[in-house]
């Protein structure tokens, strides 16, 4: 069994920290969003205080992810924490909007970069373009997907694998069956 500082054990706290850095959000910006003082935030931050799930609710809205991306999965071995995420212990993120199932791979969100197992549904894509200060690049495990990434047009096949910096992009799987893909983001985004 290894033993490991509970220092080293990655937290929400940490989780909140690289969320709001992401967003180019200070802590006075967050706060403000909030209604709460500087301190309570750092506080939160540095796993001092715990926010309450109606204070979870608000930070998630404001950084603009799902409350269910803030919480911990208490059936991982403390052990593992930090290291090994199981398969049923995977964060969803994102809103699921547009057909679209993500689940949080990495084992937090404290690194430079985030990895991502999503699942685009049958008949299903984004209707707008998404454009994101990150370098992106996927690898798509089953199914097919069409990516637009800037004016150029692709038909992604298992095996396949690609490439965003930065550029505008679109995706949609307008096929029978579902398309899975792993995406690494960095910075992270969700």
């Amino acid at each position: 069994m290894l033993n490991r500082d509970i220092a080293t054990v990655p937290t929400l706290g940490l989780d909140l920290r690289a969320l709001r850095k992401a967003r180019g959000l200070t802590l006075q910006e967050l706060a403000d969003g909030l209604g709460r003082s500087v301190g309570w935030l750092s506080q939160v931050e540095r796993d001092l205080s715990a926010p309450s799930i109606t204070d979870l609710r608000h930070i998630a809205a404001l950084l603009d992810v799902s409350v269910s991306t803030l919480f911990r999965h208490e059936n991982t071995p403390a052990e593992e924490t930090g290291l090994v995420v199981r398969k049923a212990s995977r964060r969803p993120i994102g809103s699921r909007a547009a057909g679209l199932v993500e689940e949080l791979l990495s084992p937090d969100l404290t690194d430079d970069f985030e990895m991502v197992h999503s699942t685009f549904e049958p008949r299903s894509e984004i209707a707008d373009l998404v454009t994101r200060p990150t370098q992106e690049v996927g690898y798509l495990i089953s199914g097919k997907l069409d990516l637009t990434i800037g004016q150029q047009r692709f038909t992604i096949h298992p095996g396949d694998s690609f490439r965003i910096r930065g550029e505008p992009f679109r995706w949609s799987n307008p096929y029978n069956v579902p398309a899975v893909a792993i995406w690494v983001i960095a910075p992270p985004v969700y």
